[in-house]
């Protein structure tokens, strides 16, 4: 029987076996709202109040500063639209290479009466200080950035973009989804709202939430019956919240050995990659973060390598798993001036913590025959630059 090897972790990760033994628990046992008044509804709502306390600590801010979304996508959305609920005008920077929950609702905005700078980062892989002071304008309302790029791992300096905007009084929604359970980091001054994604780091899907600076005022994109103190309407999801507070308290735990060890199986990875087939490039030359690897197999087909590889029991991505079956080669690349050749031939592998060496080397050894079986079958020409890998 054929093994299979999931390295599709920035589209989601599996839960965390701790994770697992509290839902079970918590979907058998649990009764009532967290808004009800009631012994039953009061108990639920401490249990949410220690959830929100733990992932607090974590985060090293208070815990009535959190909001729990459905996920990155809903706190993204809550944190960049609710600053023009009421006012749909002014200027926006943010970047070319963002995920689409971000790119697409500044577009978006940009229909409703807001202007927007769209800072291309080149193959470095993340826009620059320089860049953001140079698109500054008098009439800034937000800036709005990931922290590390879900394609390619590549950091974005947040720490002196924060402080930067933290002079000039511009508020700055920092995407964290790609960054949170990967490595430990503290939210910088100056940063005014941080978005994370529960699935993304062993927790289940469809919980999420977003630390928002008690100085950055937005409307809430759901209005209920108050819930999250008036910010985010809606029966919290008690399950999904206790799970991602449990998941959290194993981070806490886990790194940064976990972090030390998800980059050493990335480098094995691309080692291993590099040594066996000629013609790779690994995409984005800027610090990354442990566990992401771009790398474009020159004369193959993305597309084809994918589904091959799937084939053959290995799961990964043509690109974010938002837009991965467009069909087309990534924006996030194409807009880093990477070629349409090269861009249409790249794939993304990324490991999580629970990702094994054995799991490594087999993927290693199946990818090299796959692409060799492909460039056989179909050979083209090749582009032979090589960028390389980026170290930390």
């Amino acid at each position: 029987m054929k093994p299979r090897i999931y390295l599709d972790n920035n589209a989601s990760t599996p839960l965390d076996p701790q994770v697992i033994q509290l839902l079970t628990a918590e979907l058998q046992e649990s009764i009532g709202n967290p808004s009800s008044i009631h012994h039953f509804g009061q108990e639920l709502r401490n249990r949410m109040t220690k959830a929100r306390r733990s992932i607090a600590a974590f985060l090293k801010v208070k815990p009535a500063e959190l909001v729990f979304t459905s996920g990155g996508t809903e706190a993204l959305n809550q944190c960049i639209r609710g600053l023009f609920a009421e006012k749909p005008e002014g200027h926006i920077v943010t970047s070319a290479v963002e995920h689409s929950c971000v790119y697409s609702t500044v577009k978006f905005l940009e229909k409703c009466g807001c202007q927007a700078t769209y800072l291309h980062p080149d193959r470095y892989g993340a826009v620059t200080l320089e860049a953001v002071q140079n698109a500054l304008r008098p009439d800034t309302r937000l800036v709005t950035l990931m922290s590390v790029n879900n394609e390619t791992g590549v950091k974005t300096d947040i720490e002196a973009i924060a402080g930067l905007l933290h002079e000039r009084r511009i508020p700055f929604v920092v995407d964290g989804v790609a960054q949170m359970g990967k490595e430990l980091f503290t939210i910088p001054k100056g940063v005014s709202a941080y978005c994370a994604s529960g699935h993304k780091f062993h927790a289940p899907k469809g919980i999420g939430f977003a630390w928002i600076h008690p100085s950055f005022k937005i409307a809430p994109l759901l209005i209920g019956g108050g819930q999250e103190a008036n910010r985010r309407g809606g029966t919290e999801n008690l399950s999904g919240i206790l799970g991602m507070a449990e998941a959290v308290s194993v981070l806490e735990q886990a790194l940064p050995q976990a972090t030390q060890q998800m980059e050493r199986l990335r480098n094995h990875l691309e080692t291993g990659l590099l040594t066996g087939l000629p013609d790779l490039v690994v995409n984005g030359t800027g610090p990354r973060i442990c566990n992401t690897s771009n790398i474009s197999f020159l004369g193959v087909d993305g597309e084809s390598l994918m589904m091959n590889l799937d084939l053959a029991g290995i799961a990964i991505s043509h690109g974010s798993a938002c837009s991965s079956g467009a069909l087309e080669p990534s924006r996030v690349l194409l807009n880093m001036g990477i070629p349409v050749d090269q861009a249409a031939s790249s794939l993304r592998l990324s490991l999580s913590r629970m990702t094994t060496e054995k799991e490594i080397d087999t993927a290693v050894e199946i990818m090299i025959d796959c692409v060799k079986k492909l460039r056989m079958i179909a050979p083209s020409k090749k582009n032979k630059t090589f960028i390389p890998a980026s170290s930390e």
